[in-house]
């Protein structure tokens, strides 16, 4: 990567921090603003890398100029508002310390010793809802001096256990940012159509479909590559892929920490919260990787965020943008996080309306003197409907284009029936589902005990035989696999989440069942926010089909229930009853080292990653590195692309199956300039894009078994090939 590429990556970083300024809440009473407005710049800054790329797409300019271009004017767009919002901050003038300051009765909740007044909320100083001070109007003009200070006061004042939870959460996210920095690209999908789709949209300059035995490269939904494309252009090349999902990470703490403070839990449960979540192995695999689980997981963390907001306060404009930004970033990463995103805006809708009939209670104007409330009761009707519409609104302009595309293509929005018929349930019959959940939550619970797996497994096989399920079969199983598959190695594509999983479900039951014990001042709204995880469980397991790659599938799901294990932990340790505090302790430490010991494992020996051992990040080579799944196969295909570029041919024909590799050519066959290889696909499974004829191609390459290649290469031509990668070339040219 050259010194300009690694100055145009950091763009993207640089307009995120100066937004996290510029979004700052300003009303009084909200919840972690600094995290908030970390919430508010992500999506902003997500919902524009995906417009960006949507709008020069159409315009067949998919370029590094048009989107260094168009960076540099959302970073001056940035930094005017951060500089705005920076001289407001410093010309604004405290309240004297009797005064009182009004907010918008919509803008804040009614906090203890508030007064409604003329339709404003006066809240008398150092005043709050927790009996604690109101840090809002001091910290909504702080400067990174003052954010410092902050931090350096919170350390100082820590307690000893808070600090060992912050620093093992800071270790492990910057040691699984080195692994980042230093890894190629391996993931296996990645390699099979993850990447593959970046590099055909460099190289068309559009988004247009195009001919491939790979379904998946056009038809799986393109939000994490849409922000890989612009690390792609930007620098060049791969190396700097792997920090999407780490930043993804990052985000997913910070709004995990908050959902935590939202539901009433303090600075410990907010560092248990976010402690849970960074030792869980496929958070801690994830976070190194070019997958995209944890980039759905991040934007649906984002909406529940948001939506919790809800609960308490009327939803201004600038968060119901948020909240249709989140819709719209999810649908267009990985629609099966929907399944969460419907329930929390279900739950912001009726909380919404909730409050359009608080409002009636405090009617002014014309609504005192009678006849008033009918108005109040359509007024917030109509707003609570407009706000819904709104989020939708701005949702489809996110993922339109996208759906827009695929409809076209194939007549639905969701593609094609292979891909409609493969992942989704296709029975939903009870006996079915009960079934499916079992399995699911089989291979996600799973341990290194073998016995207990076995056990377990049988279990569910005989009772499932009892009920009349095949519990293999094809409507309810992905694929050609078969249930059980161990899950517990630490792997990224199916590592177990036992500890976070447990964790999470013993505080959704006392969540559900004795919410006040958790939270006594936000019952309520913890035990909503339970019902709404709950239900997004049950939904996943009533439309996706077990498989073993499963778990990566409930990433989402396990970043919003982790604060129910915080907050549970939490009031565990809270526990001063006699002898049972010194019990309560033991119990939460063993689990909390535990959960500490499955992280560090995770990280350093963790697949196809690692820092320690055969394969490790600082001994294997960048092309060892990125093989490191087959690592048979890392000779094979330099063996055929050197065989192919001494050939002296250009245009080069692909000959593969649904899940081969694909990305290797598109790094081994560039042009001698950095350019992308004309590389053209001799089969295809679009109906509308035919594939291109073997005869007009001067070499092919092919990957998956000879007889597949031989089928496509012309009469007369050589065939080489060795046990999974193959090449052939015309007369003349070998």
């Amino acid at each position: 990567m050259s010194a300009a590429g690694s100055l145009l990556a950091a763009v993207p970083a640089a307009a995120v921090l100066l937004l996290t300024v510029a979004t700052r809440p300003r009303e009084v009473g909200a919840v972690t603003p600094l995290r908030l407005a970390v919430v508010r710049a992500v999506l902003l800054s997500g919902a524009f890398a995906v417009l960006v790329v949507e709008v020069l797409g159409a315009s067949h300019a998919l370029t590094r100029q048009a989107f260094t271009v168009a960076w540099l004017l959302f970073l001056a767009a940035a930094a005017t508002a951060a500089g705005l919002r920076w001289r407001r901050a410093t010309r604004r003038r405290q309240p004297p310390a009797a005064a009182a300051v009004p907010v918008p009765v919509e803008a804040a909740p009614v906090p203890v010793g508030a007064v409604v007044s003329g339709g404003t909320l006066d809240v008398l100083p150092h005043t709050a809802e927790r009996g604690e001070p109101d840090p809002a109007p001091t910290r909504a003009g702080r400067g990174p001096a003052g954010l410092l200070a902050a931090a350096v006061d919170t350390w100082r004042t820590a307690r000893p256990g808070e600090r060992l939870l912050a620093g093992t959460v800071g270790g492990l996210v910057l040691v699984e940012l080195l692994v980042a920095l230093l890894a190629e690209p391996n993931n296996f999908d990645s390699q099979t159509y993850h990447l593959p789709k970046v590099e055909h949209w460099v190289a068309q300059g559009d988004l247009d479909f195009w001919p491939t035995a790979i379904h998946r490269q056009v038809t799986i939904p393109p939000g994490a590559e849409y922000l890989l494309l612009h690390l792609r252009l930007l620098t060049g090349g791969d190396h700097l892929h792997n920090l999407v999902q780490w930043a993804a990470g990052v985000v997913c703490l910070l709004v995990a920490a908050r959902i935590t403070a939202q539901l009433g839990g303090g600075r410990r449960a907010q560092l248990l919260t976010a402690f849970v979540l960074a030792t869980t192995p496929m958070v801690v695999l994830q976070a190194t990787s070019t997958q995209t689980d944890l980039i759905c997981a991040a934007w649906v963390a984002c909406a529940a965020t948001l939506a919790l907001d809800g609960l308490r306060r009327r939803t201004g404009w600038g968060t119901l943008l948020g909240l249709g930004a989140a819709t719209g970033l999810t649908a267009v990463t990985k629609t099966s996080g929907l399944i969460a995103v419907g329930p929390l805006l279900v739950l912001w809708g009726l909380a919404q309306l909730r409050l359009a009939r608080m409002d009636r209670s405090a009617p002014t104007g014309r609504a005192a003197a009678g006849g008033g409330r009918r108005s109040w009761q359509i007024g917030g009707l109509a707003r609570t409907v407009g706000g819904s519409v709104l989020i939708l609104v701005v949702a489809a302009v996110v993922v339109g284009p996208f759906l827009a595309r695929v409809t076209a293509e194939f007549g639905h929005p969701l593609g094609p029936p292979r891909l409609r018929e493969s992942i989704p349930m296709e029975r939903h019959d009870p006996a079915s589902i009960v079934v499916n959940a079992l399995r699911i939550g089989h291979t996600a619970f799973d341990t290194p005990l073998a016995p207990l797996r076995r056990a377990g497994a049988d279990v569910i096989i005989s009772g499932a035989e009892a009920i009349g399920v095949d519990p293999q079969d094809r409507a309810i199983t992905f694929g050609r696999e078969l249930f059980p598959e161990p899950a517990w190695y630490p792997d990224e594509d199916r590592v177990a989440f036992p500890l976070a999983g447990a964790l999470a479900v013993i505080g959704a039951v006392i969540a559900l069942a004795r919410p006040r014990r958790i939270a006594p001042e936000r019952a309520g709204s913890l035990r909503a926010y339970a019902v709404v995880v709950l239900t997004a469980v049950l939904l996943h397991t009533a439309m996706i089909k077990w498989q073993p790659w499963g778990n990566r599938l409930l990433l989402y799901a396990v970043v919003l229930a982790v604060p129910l294990a915080g907050l549970g932990l939490d009031a565990l340790l809270r526990n001063r009853a006699g002898g049972r505090r010194s019990v309560a302790t033991v119990v939460a430490v063993t689990v909390l080292a535990a959960s500490a010991l499955a992280g560090v494992l995770a990280l350093s020996y963790g697949f196809p990653r690692r820092l320690v051992g055969s394969g490790s990040v600082f001994t294997t080579s960048d092309w060892d590195t990125r093989f490191l799944r087959r690592p048979q196969w890392a000779d094979e295909f330099r063996w055929a692309a050197t065989a192919v570029q001494d050939s002296g041919a250009r245009r080069i024909g692909l000959v593969q199956q649904n899940d081969n590799w694909e990305y290797p050519w598109w790094l081994l066959l560039r042009q001698p300039d950095g350019g992308s290889p004309d590389l053209v696909a001799l089969q295809s499974v679009l109906p509308e894009r035919p594939p291109a004829d073997p005869s007009s191609v001067d070499a092919i390459v092919c990957t998956g078994t000879r007889a597949a290649c031989a089928k496509l290469v012309p009469a007369g031509w050589r065939l080489e090939f060795r046990s999974y990668v193959g090449y052939a070339l015309p007369p003349g040219r070998y």
